[in-house]
């Protein structure tokens, strides 16, 4: 009777981690795997879009451009071929978002220093200020890492195109012709140059998604 009773229990228990490890496998080979969305102009708030591209609801990347970085060099879309980037706009004399932001970037900076597929971005919106050395001067106080992470600058109206019509990142200032109001949108750019994600840059449980998001996309790409 003992014997019979021992050889029922081993058996439910077979049973039950047999189970267990069934409905584990069902689990995971239901599960959807996490994604991303692609965002498109239509679905961006329309404060942040020009008017010539805020209909668009496909097909929609980061337009061509050829900008001046913190060392001098010519920096074109395809120093980011192949790459997730992130990108933001800023100004260096900005004494309000922008060193939070810029602190919050450098966090990206260095959680990622090593990792190759990821670089990142920051446009000026006051292009006249600073130029090559004002943001040499502005990459070493805070530390920017040359080899990840591009500060750029170049002429007014191609950063404003890109803020507006690529980025969808930024405010129009009606008060002047190619002007922003620049916000704390940091985006998060795939390798198809399309926009995956928006996120505020002065606040660290968005830059905490952010990082999540990225190793999202690295296993989408």
């Amino acid at each position: 009777m003992k014997l019979f009773r021992k050889r029922d229990l081993i058996t439910t228990a077979m049973f039950l981690i047999f189970g267990i490890i069934a409905v584990s496998i069902f689990y995971s080979i239901l599960k959807p795997k996490p994604t991303l969305p692609i965002y498109q102009p239509a679905q961006v708030n329309s404060k942040l879009v020009d008017a010539s591209v805020a209909h668009r609801i496909k097909y929609h990347t980061v337009s061509d451009f050829n900008l001046i970085n913190q060392n001098g060099d010519t920096i074109t879309q395809a120093f980011y071929d192949d790459k997730i980037y992130v990108a933001d706009f800023f100004f260096t004399t900005c004494q309000s978002i922008c060193p939070v932001m810029t602190k919050n970037m450098k966090k990206v900076q260095d959680k990622l220093i090593n990792d190759k597929e990821i670089l990142l971005l920051s446009h000026s919106v006051t292009p006249e200020i600073d130029s090559v050395e004002q943001l040499k001067r502005y990459a070493i106080s805070n530390k920017i890492n040359d080899d990840k992470w591009n500060l750029v600058t170049g002429d007014r109206k191609q950063i404003y195109n890109l803020a507006r019509k690529s980025y969808l990142a930024v405010e129009d200032n009606p008060i002047a012709q190619y002007d922003m109001i620049h916000t704390e949108n940091f985006m998060l750019i795939d390798k198809k140059k399309q926009i995956r994600g928006f996120y505020d840059g002065t606040l660290d449980s968005e830059i905490t998604r952010l990082l999540d998001d990225i190793e999202i996309l690295k296993k989408l790409d």
